[in-house]
């Protein structure tokens, strides 16, 4: 994976100028493995879904029962994300987050391996946390 410009990226995405094109699984994991590391997992949790709502708004994308931003989801990769990073104390941001998107978490469908398709894409686990029903995070 190439260098990422966090700076650059997170600052895009805070004031909503980041293209919904650039808005990636791999931009969704940068970014939150930026506020996990800036913030700790609690409050980028809390920072995340105020920043993932707005840009969803800035992009036309509501957020509902359907569409949008996801709870579940975004809860779950912060946890992951937080436990991958505590795996490498001391190693810098930009080599964490490579091994991280190069790694099994960089899967498009990694949450599958925790998750039933069926009850992570339900407007339920959208909506509010729902605890893995395959295999504990």
């Amino acid at each position: 994976m190439e260098a990422i410009d966090f700076e650059a990226l997170v600052g895009r995405f805070l004031d909503r100028t980041l293209p919904k094109a650039e808005w990636t699984h791999q931009a969704h994991l940068a970014v939150g493995a930026w506020h996990v590391d800036r913030y700790g997992p609690d409050e980028a949790l809390a920072r995340l879904r105020a920043g993932i709502r707005a840009l969803n708004d800035s992009h036309g994308t509501i957020n509902s029962a359907s569409s949008g931003y996801h709870e579940t989801i975004t809860r779950a990769y912060v946890r992951l994300i937080a436990g991958f990073f505590a795996t490498r104390p001391g190693q810098p941001l930009p080599e964490r987050v490579s091994e991280l998107i190069g790694g099994p978490l960089g899967e498009r469908e990694a949450l599958l391996h925790h998750y039933s398709r069926e009850l992570l894409m339900s407007s339920r686990a959208r909506a509010e946390w729902i605890e893995p029903d395959l295999e504990a995070l």
